[in-house]
């Protein structure tokens, strides 16, 4: 009590006179009704975090998630192999106005972070004005999904956008149950299943939350549900075409999580709410810090919430919910990190309930907090982080990504007086090829690449070869890949020992076995 009591006896005295330094911050949080402030935030946010990963990864390659989604974004498609399309579009957008290169590419990512905070934003203001708005993206800052989940650009990170903006067309119908929110719900739902089938989940909380709303009967008797229902399938009407196509190859290997017993899953659904708890803590704890002791009302507020805020609490609860129930009924995986692109329910849920003005003492702090925490991430761990990992590496070989692709073209160059146009092998070190070699060579599964080559007619009529690459500590890799060099008749074994190095440090060491198929 006599915390509390110290804290908004300080929270008034700053509040009546504030400190000069604190002055610049209140008038930002003055604009924030005005529409330069939300902007300017986000602005900082992807300069801050983009100079942490251009740092932090400086000795290293992209992740092999960021890698496969380029890959997948350099030939339009209505699907990909192992995922549905949306990232791949992005990415090749992305890449046809900025270069293929690492900042790029992490300028993407986070990019596609504020986007999502926007649409978070977007959310928030039917709730909520002033300095409620920021708290809402500042909390949501403090959760570890909008700068290191939203590193590894891929199907689960490209739900931090597609979420927010397809809640935000859902609450519109629901309100207005017009035929534009209508339209425009099912065409955000669409998007939402283009970037992961995973959000099915997110579309059956929307259905479950109006039923379960008190307003139930006046949105299922209009026509809104089912013109939004009719617009989502005409908007996946090619997508399901080339899945009929293509033997429903992204659903294939969606299923290859669902192998499950029932004890793995219940541990997994256990972690899986351990987890976004956990990823919860630090903004959790501050909001408590800021309420006070009005955190004891939390409950009577969630009790009390407007139909608006209502319904938002019913589709934060399925989201969470369903997930787990299909993971028991199915014995799927569930990692924690799939779910992550839903905490804003939550945050927007609890901020907008409260009953209570946030004195801008608090609010300046948390800006403060936030922002602290970030400039130490660029200043300080970034360089740290690049520093371990040149000298301990990575599991997948980032550190010798760019060293192998430089080689690999060498070799191949060297050899055959051409291009490089197509590489396999392991699946980090080709993708890796892929983006980093000068001829981007084209990247295609292990299983592929033995068809193409045992194909005569196929090798007679492209006749470019291929070349494939294994870590030397990689035994199964090296035996698919000589069986795969066999199949191709004309085949080079070359083994290159390399070195990260960073800036010029010297770093750790691994051999790397290429097979060149020259025809």
């Amino acid at each position: 009590m006599f915390y509390d009591l110290s804290f908004s006896a300080a929270a008034e005295r700053s509040d009546r006179n504030p400190a000069t330094w604190r002055r610049p911050l209140l008038c930002w949080l003055d604009a924030v009704e005005a529409g330069w402030a939300v902007p300017l935030l986000l602005a900082v946010f992807v300069a801050m975090w983009t100079a942490y990963l251009s740092i932090a990864y400086s000795g290293a390659g992209l992740h092999p998630d960021v890698l496969e989604t380029w890959t997948f974004g350099r030939d339009f498609g209505w699907g990909y192999a192992k995922h549905p399309p949306l990232m791949g579009w992005i990415a090749g957008a992305w890449t046809t106005l900025f270069p293929t290169s690492d900042w790029s590419l992490h300028l993407m990512a986070m990019t596609n972070a504020a986007v999502a905070l926007w649409f978070v934003d977007l959310v928030s203001r039917r709730f909520m004005a002033g300095d409620k708005r920021v708290i809402v993206l500042l909390l949501l800052m403090l959760t570890p999904a909008y700068q290191f989940h939203a590193q590894r650009f891929n199907a689960n990170s490209v739900q931090l956008a597609t979420w927010p903006l397809a809640t935000y067309c859902f609450l519109r119908a629901f309100e207005t149950r017009n035929l534009l929110w209508s339209v425009a719900t099912g065409v955000a739902a669409a998007i939402t299943l283009l970037g992961k089938y995973y959000s099915i989940f997110l579309l059956i909380s929307f259905a479950l939350a109006a039923l379960a709303h008190p307003q139930r009967r006046a949105y299922y008797g209009s026509a809104s549900p089912w013109i939004s229902g009719a617009v989502g399938l005409a908007a996946l009407w090619l997508h399901l075409d080339w899945l009929a196509a293509n033997d429903g190859a992204p659903i294939h290997h969606a299923m290859t999580h669902a192998r499950s017993d029932i004890s793995t899953s219940l541990r997994d659904s256990l972690f899986f709410v351990l987890g976004l708890l956990a990823a919860m803590a630090v903004p959790a704890v501050t909001w408590i810090v800021v309420a006070g002791s009005r955190i004891k009302h939390v409950g009577a507020e969630m009790a009390a919430l407007d139909n608006g805020l209502r319904l938002l609490f019913y589709v934060a609860i399925g989201t969470v919910a369903l997930p787990v129930i299909n993971a028991v009924v199915m014995g799927t995986d569930l990692p924690s990190l799939w779910a992550l692109q839903g905490l804003f329910l939550f945050v927007v849920v609890v901020v907008g309930g409260a009953s209570y003005e946030i004195k801008r003492f608090h609010t300046v702090n948390m800006a403060v907090m936030t922002a602290t925490i970030a400039l130490a991430a660029v200043t300080i761990g970034a360089p740290l982080h690049a520093y371990y990992r040149n000298s301990y590496g990575y599991e997948e070989g980032r550190t010798f990504y760019r060293q192998t692709a430089e080689e690999a073209t060498r070799l191949w160059r060297e050899q055959t007086g051409r291009p490089l146009k197509h590489v396999s092998g392991t699946e980090s070190l080709a993708l890796a090829t892929a983006f980093y070699s000068p001829d981007h060579p084209y990247y295609a599964l292990p299983a592929t690449a033995q068809r193409h080559l045992q194909d005569t007619e196929t090798n007679i009529t492209n006749p470019e070869g291929w070349v494939l690459l294994c870590f030397e500590d990689q035994q199964d890799c090296i035996e698919s890949a000589e069986a795969i060099a066999v199949a191709g008749r004309n085949s080079t074994r070359h083994a290159f020992a390399l070195q990260s190095r960073l800036f010029g440090w010297p770093g750790r060491t691994r051999g790397v076995v290429a097979f060149l198929v020259t025809r």
